[in-house]
């Protein structure tokens, strides 16, 4: 039951601070009703104070709940134990990456901490920040420890209606004067875009699960959604109404992590967003999405392999070739890195679809992919808040303007390249190897092709940021290293990845490797 306080911990701390923001209202109304007179003063200094202190609850729950999935990863005994009548499952997948992602999410808490204390304006919207960040959060858990593919589905939906919330922030309305709000406001336009193509993408997976059903039916099964009973229900040959639900849950996750077709909304939301909302997109939900389709491949495997690796190798390769044209194109630097991030997820897709033959080498590089994009954007909003503008061509000098950011550009871009020693590195050599074993000779030679276009535009762009020389003088605060700890610690564990993994852990990926060959 231990698993539960991933959910209710961020519940809780989401209902602490604002519960005391209503209670003034209610207490007036309740008393009111009751001919009694209540003293409301201890409810509204109790809001201010836990106003004040929203950032640190944010930082003290993400700190729980990482020791939580630490602590359950190491001392996990080999059983899946079920929760909540079968609904959840603390499994091998939720055991590697309940802990990635509530310590990426802890790293991006003490970025939000620094930047408040840094900025007093931004004290009047911690309570709605820390808050939605909470439900995100619980939202995000709940789809990774879910045993039931609707409600995988529905607690990806209400992460994504809190992520939308936090892509709006405040901003100055354009100074031409226009009465268009997703003119005055790009971020509005931004958030509906992810909504749309969110819902879109989330409604193609329901609409695969109904088929799905239908499936089930047809063949004498009772219907079910729960990943357990799933393999015994989908026994015996493929039919028509399988492929199809098959094929729109693929279709419908993908769009979800920003893979070809419908992918569009990503640089856009990760553009616009605040770059500690980028890192939630990027680095947190994006993970949480990648583990409803690893259930969906390891459910469906083994009775529909071809159909699997034939979208999968067919959106992955278009993602790439999609991504590496928009990074030659664009001048602005957090485009550029949602372009990669796009770039990423084709490669996972690719090594996701060739199965059993990439299977440890997919899951380093996701795992690698994760810190490398919480390093980067975090990083990317430390330089956009002091150089004030987005454009490449506009920034150079940042190791010697901004000493700690530029290192950490300069890092994240060669784990972001696949430089060793970074397990991004092996990660992507393995899935090369893979294609190669597996005759997809094809994919190979324009997979190679598109990642050395990749690597030169990319090196191009970021480079001459961090060592070119600064267009103009300029006088910045020192910068502390006790402000990029969390990004240390981001990398340390890209080094772990690529270096030296621990016993315990290669064995756990090596589980989940043989999870997601089927049943």
């Amino acid at each position: 039951m231990t698993w539960l306080w991933l959910i209710g911990l961020p519940l809780f701390g989401a209902a602490l601070l604002w519960i005391p923001h209503f209670g003034p209202r209610v207490g007036s109304k309740l008393g009111s009703r009751l001919g009694v007179r209540l003293d409301l003063a201890l409810t509204a200094q109790l809001d201010v104070r836990i106003v004040s202190h929203a950032p640190a609850l944010l930082i003290t729950t993400s700190a729980l709940t990482s020791a939580i999935a630490i602590w359950q990863t190491a001392t996990a005994s080999g059983s899946d134990p079920a929760l909540l009548a079968g609904y959840l499952r603390g499994d091998a997948m939720a055991r590697l990456f309940a802990p990635v992602v509530n310590i990426i999410f802890l790293g991006i808490s003490v970025y939000v901490h620094g930047r408040a204390a840094a900025s007093p304006e931004r004290a009047a919207v911690m309570r709605r920040f820390a808050a939605l960040s909470l439900v995100f959060l619980a939202a995000c858990n709940l789809a990774i420890l879910g045993n039931h593919l609707l409600l995988i589905w529905l607690a990806l939906e209400a992460s994504t209606l809190s992520a939308a919330l936090l892509i709006v922030r405040p901003e100055a309305p354009a100074s031409d004067g226009g009465k268009d709000a997703t003119k005055e406001f790009p971020s509005r336009l931004a958030s509906w875009r992810y909504v749309l193509f969110s819902s879109v993408g989330l409604a193609l997976a329901l609409l695969g699960m109904v088929s799905l059903g239908r499936s089930m039916e047809l063949d004498g099964h009772e219907a079910t959604l729960f990943l357990d009973k799933l393999p015994a229900a989908l026994a015996g040959p493929a039919n028509p109404w399988r492929q199809l639900g098959l094929a729109l849950m693929l279709l419908g996750i993908g769009t979800k992590l920003g893979l070809a077709p419908m992918y569009s909304w990503l640089p856009e939301a990760y553009d616009e967003a605040p770059s500690e909302v980028t890192a939630m997109l990027g680095a947190v939900q994006f993970n949480c999405a990648l583990v409803f389709l690893f259930h969906v491949v390891q459910v469906f495997r083994a009775g529909s392999g071809a159909l699997i690796t034939g979208e999968l190798l067919t959106i992955g390769l278009s993602s790439v070739a999609v991504s590496t044209v928009s990074i030659v194109a664009t001048r602005n630097f957090k485009r550029l890195l949602a372009y990669a991030s796009i770039n990423h997820a084709g490669v996972i897709a690719i090594g996701l679809g060739l199965g059993k033959p990439a299977g440890f080498g997919l899951l380093l590089y996701v795992l690698s992919n994760a810190f490398i994009k919480a390093i980067l954007f975090l990083t990317a909003g430390k330089i956009e808040q002091h150089y004030g503008t987005k454009d490449t061509k506009a920034i150079a000098g940042l190791i010697k303007d901004l000493p700690y950011s530029g290192l950490f550009l300069m890092v994240g871009t060669f784990g972001l390249l696949g430089f060793p020693p970074f397990g991004s590195f092996l990660g992507e050599l393995l899935i090369l190897s893979a294609l190669v074993t597996s005759g997809q000779m094809f994919v190979f030679a324009a997979f190679c092709m598109l990642i050395t276009m990749t690597f030169v535009a990319t090196g191009r762009t970021i480079f001459p940021m961090i060592w070119g020389e600064p267009k103009q003088e300029r006088t910045w605060p020192k910068q502390s290293a006790l402000s990029g700890m969390h990004k240390l610690i981001f990398l340390m564990a890209l080094l772990v990845l690529g270096i030296y993994i621990p016993p315990q852990l290669s064995e756990l990926m090596a589980s989940v490797a043989t999870l997601l060959e089927g049943p």
